[in-house]
This record gives structure tokens, C-alpha cells and sequence, in this order.
């Protein structure tokens, strides 16, 4: 039975995956590597530091300004409490990382000077650009007539708190940290088109370099071996993303217990997550469902074509070379995707979130950021639905010939031309 033989190449190609060395090796270190993605660009940037190697001495020509900048951030600045020869053999000797000027008409030229060693950074000089420049603008102010309250009250801003209007009253809006999660689980679903599906594309090529693929093609069905070679890799897929959820969430259930009684957050701070409105968004299982399809959709979709592109070839850098128009969707999709963070209720995103090609990362990231209309999460499940059974008829029109042809690479316009064959 053809079902029979589809299930025994679906269990080969899953097995023999499954339990190689890389597989288990990529299953275990894969929560590590990503939560490594997101903290080793925040632990450089702590490590980092701003470019600062001492205090900054304030020499102050209007009178008026250095004990105040000092006062902002005693750890930064300090008076300047010698004459400039002194200062300038502190900043050689190290001392001090710089002294500067604020001359007496500051007030009208905004001009200040630093005098440093250099090689400090741009972050340094614009730290201390931005240190004293309130000041600059406070004293033009009061220079002005204007009353300090007023001062006050001009420099305290606005402080947006997003609330949320549900069926069952109001609530924080989380929709910020769900756009972050969308865009971050449509770049995961992005990778891993590519990972899977340039998989069974390099299968189908080593399988028909070293002729094995006659063999199996003498007694099973070309299509039967396309479906059970994509189908048996999209569940090694499947089975590594869930150990991955699975291990993630253990080691930052773990991570989170071990560091959550080591952070000290400020007060301040934590009035001000409470006034903004921040908030964790809630995973629902639908959420998790609809990302789960729409992985399995992504993956389907292209490597059917991966497939049907390695079919078309004897060696792996010809296939390449014959990627580009499988390829390019899914790079354009993920030129789009900043659109659909910003605005995932806009047109331009529920049309192109809509698109088959583009709906499996797409709208992954709208359904994270937002609330989708049912009619066209069904819209989009149905299109997609449509096109891989459209991409499954191309790519097997294109398998049952290449699968057996050896030598020349074929022209896209060649590989067109056995579509419309009938063998």
C-alpha cells in the first residue's frame, strides 16, 4: 500500500535524524544559545560601560552652574578646584579623564569645551553633553523671567499609562512586550524554515548522488518519496521546537528563581513599571496552537519546493544557485515584519499577513501582538491551506522527473517546462 510506504520512509527519515549526534547536541544547547542571544548583547553593554575612566572636573566661568551639575551625579563630575595648568597634569596623570569649560556667556552661545586625553567614545561625549546641557536651558529660562516652578513643571513630562478595554473590565496593556514576542517568534519560525527545509533538500540531493534514490524509486512511488522525506523531517522539526519550549521555560523558570532574589529594583523603578502600565502578556494555548500551525504551514510550504529544487540537481552548490525564487519570499517577509510590529492592525499588515507565502511568520507576529479578528485567522489558515496543496503539486511534477535525471543542471525555464509534462 502507498500509505505504507510513505509511513516507512516518514520513520527512516525521522529515526535516523532523531538519533544522531547533532540532533541531541542542538536539542540540549539550543535554550542556551538563544537565551545567549538576548543576554550576551546586554551583559556587553553593562561590561561595556560608558567610556569613563575618572570624574569630569567642572570649571565653571559663569559662577553659577558647576555645583549643581555636580550635585546631578556626584560619581561623574567634581568642581574644578585648581588652575587649568593643574587640571590639564591630572588629566595626563590620569586623574581625571577630562575637565571643561563653561565660559561666562554659555547662556547665549551654548558653546561648553572639554579637554580630555581623547579616545574616549562618542557615548562619553554625549553623556556629558547631555549632563549639561538642562542646566543651559534652565538658565536661559529663569534669564527669561520664568518662574522655577514653571521649570519644574515643563521638565516633569508625560508619563503614558496603556490600559487595555476586554469583555471582562480593563487591564494592563502588554501589547509592547507582545510585539517584542511576536517579532521574536516569527524570526524563530524564520529560521527554522530554512534550517528544515534546506534539509530536505540536502537529503534529496545526497540521496541522488549516491543513487540510492533509483533503488527506492524502483518499487515506491516518486511523490510517495518527496511527501514521507518532508513529512519525517517536519517532525524532527516539531519534536526539536518542543524540547525546545520545553527546556526553555525550565531553564528560565530556573534562571529566573536563582536571579529574581538578587535584583534590587529600585523604588522608583517599580513605581514607574506600575504607572506605565507595564505588563507580562499572557500566552493563551490558542496562541501557542496558531504558532505551532503556522510553523508546520512555513515549513511545508517550502520544502515541498526545497525538495522538488534538490530533485532538479546532482550536487548541492548547483541547488543553491536554483533557491533564489523559493528563498526570496521568505527574505522579503522578514523585510516586512517591522511594518507589522509597528502597526499590526494597519492594512499594509493584514493584507501582506494574508498572503500565503508570507502569512506562516506574518501573522504569527500579529496573533502575538495583537487581537485578530477570527475571519481572518481563517482566511489566512484557508489560503494557506490552498497553497501548499498548490506548491505540493508543482514541487512533485518537478520531483518525478528530476528525481531520475543526472547531468546538465537544468534552467529554471527547463524545470517550468516539466510541470506541463505528462509522464
Amino acid at each position: 500500500m502507498p500509505s505504507s510506504k510513505i509511513g516507512v520512509i516518514i520513520g527512516h527519515e525521522y529515526l535516523t535524524r532523531v538519533r544522531a549526534k547533532w540532533f541531541l547536541l542542538t536539542t540540549l544547547l539550543g535554550p542556551i544559545g538563544m537565551i545567549a542571544v538576548f543576554a550576551i548583547p546586554a551583559l556587553m553593554t553593562i561590561f561595556a560601560g560608558d567610556g569613563r575612566t575618572g570624574k569630569v572636573a567642572i570649571l565653571d566661568e559663569s559662577g553659577t552652574m558647576a555645583a549643581r551639575i555636580v550635585a546631578s551625579d556626584t560619581a561623574a563630575f567634581v568642581v574644578a578646584d585648581a588652575p587649568v595648568e593643574t587640571l590639564r597634569q591630572r588629566v595626563l596623570d590620569e586623574e581625571l579623564q577630562a575637565w571643561v569649560v563653561i565660559p561666562a556667556n554659555v547662556v547665549d552661545s551654548g558653546k561648553v569645551t572639554m579637554y580630555s586625553r581623547g579616545g574616549s567614545g562618542l557615548a562619553f561625549d554625549k553623556e556629558i553633553e547631555s549632563a549639561i546641557e538642562p542646566f543651559v536651558v534652565e538658565a536661559r529660562l529663569q534669564r527669561a523671567g520664568v518662574d522655577t516652578s514653571v521649570i519644574d513643571l515643563v521638565e516633569s513630562g508625560v508619563n503614558l499609562r496603556a490600559l487595555k478595554v476586554t469583555e471582562g473590565g480593563i487591564e494592563n496593556d502588554a501589547s509592547t512586550a507582545s510585539a517584542i514576542l511576536g517579532y521574536v517568534a516569527g524570526f524563530a519560525i524564520y529560521i527554522l524554515i530554512f534550517l528544515y527545509g534546506t534539509m530536505v533538500m540536502r537529503g534529496v540531493v545526497e540521496e541522488k548522488a549516491n543513487r540510492i534514490v533509483e533503488i527506492i524509486a524502483s518499487s515506491v512511488r516518486p511523490w510517495d518519496i518527496m511527501m514521507g522525506k518532508v513529512i519525517g523531517i517536519g517532525l524532527v522539526g516539531l519534536t526539536q521546537v518542543t524540547a525546545w519550549a520545553v527546556l526553555g521555560s525550565a531553564v528560565a523558570s530556573i534562571a529566573g528563581t536563582l536571579v529574581a532574589p538578587n535584583m534590587n529594583i529600585p523604588p522608583e523603578a517599580q513605581a514607574a513599571m506600575a504607572d506605565g502600565g507595564f505588563a507580562i502578556p499572557s500566552i493563551s494555548f490558542v496562541d501557542i496552537g496558531m504558532t505551532i500551525f503556522y510553523f508546520l504551514a512555513g515549513y511545508f510550504l517550502y520544502a515541498t519546493l526545497f525538495a522538488a529544487i534538490g530533485s532538479a540537481v546532482d550536487q548541492e552548490a548547483d541547488a543553491n544557485q536554483l533557491t533564489f525564487p523559493v528563498t526570496i519570499p521568505v527574505v522579503l517577509t522578514m523585510m516586512f515584519i517591522g511594518n507589522v510590529v509597528a502597526d499590526p492592525n494597519g492594512t499594509l499588515s493584514v493584507v501582506l499577513s494574508l498572503f500565503p507565502l508570507f502569512s506562516p511568520i506574518l501573522m504569527t507576529v500579529r496573533v502575538a501582538a495583537t487581537d485578530v479578528p477570527w475571519w481572518q485567522i481563517l482566511t489566512s489558515v484557508v489560503l494557506t491551506i490552498t497553497m501548499f496543496f498548490g506548491c505540493v503539486w508543482l514541487a512533485a511534477r518537478i520531483y518525478r522527473i528530476g528525481i531520475l535525471s543526472y547531468g546538465k543542471k537544468p534552467s529554471i525555464k527547463e524545470i517550468i517546462r516539466w510541470t506541463r509534462l505528462n509522464v
